[in-house]
């Protein structure tokens, strides 16, 4: 499952170049039966399999190490969001063990050795495969080197706007016209209406965004003009 995600585009660029390694772990390697068994049924009766401790508890205690430094993640709807806040931490340390579990879940046991449990949302996925392949693209990205700009990372959504509207040629396009001050060559009014349609897009997207976003007194008022039409409309 982890082949393909990684062999494309620019985080295999940065993999082929040595900016990060990434290597896969079969759990069923850290087991001593002769079936390779990595479930069990729960205590206490109920619907599905769980992960029995014993190989998990192998498996991290190989990989943290005494050279380990970082983290050891687990993947799970009752952990932590996470965030771009977060990536950008985890993109500080040194190595991340991601535990992916499956079936009904893991032996509580197992949390013991696990620094972080995180959450991509509220919503139930058949393995912690995918939620690790998303972690480790959105850390990826963020280390030095492996975006061709750096300055691509401060102006991207969440940071802590959402992304203003991005437009390249041709400069009408079947009716659609490119806005004209992006034409003008006027960098100073680029900025400023790039800076304007983020805030805009973010109230009416991600108005919870905004408690975390730096703002101008003049941008705190258009936000209280535009908070008031809504109530107004909301009203009527």
């Amino acid at each position: 499952m982890f082949d393909s995600p990684f062999a494309e585009s620019i985080i295999n660029r940065a993999r082929e170049k040595g900016h990060f390694q990434l290597r896969v772990h079969n759990l069923r390697d850290y087991c001593h039966d002769r079936h390779r068994v990595v479930d069990d049924y729960p205590y206490g009766g109920g619907a599905g399999m769980v992960m029995r401790p014993e190989p998990a508890f192998r498996a991290l205690t190989d990989l943290r190490d005494a050279s380990f430094s970082g983290e050891v993640l687990l993947p799970s709807p009752a952990g932590e969001p996470f965030t771009q806040e977060l990536a950008e931490k985890l993109s500080t340390l040194q190595q991340l063990v991601i535990f992916c579990p499956h079936y009904e879940g893991l032996d509580e046991r197992v949390n013991t050795l696990v620094d972080r449990e995180i959450s991509l949302g509220d919503y139930i996925l058949t393995g912690g495969e995918l939620p690790a392949m998303v972690m480790i693209d959105a850390v990826v990205r963020l280390l030095p080197g492996v975006l061709g700009s750096a300055a691509s990372l401060d102006e991207e959504s969440f940071s802590p706007l959402l992304e203003y509207p991005h437009y390249t040629r041709p400069a009408e396009f079947s009716g659609l016209k490119v806005p004209e001050v992006l034409l003008s060559g006027h960098h100073a009014r680029i900025n400023e209406w790039r800076r304007l349609q983020a805030l805009q897009r973010t109230f009416e997207r991600r108005p919870e965004l905004l408690t975390h976003a730096q703002l101008t007194e003049s941008e705190e008022d258009l936000l209280a003009q535009w908070r008031r039409k809504d109530n107004n409309l909301d009203e009527v």
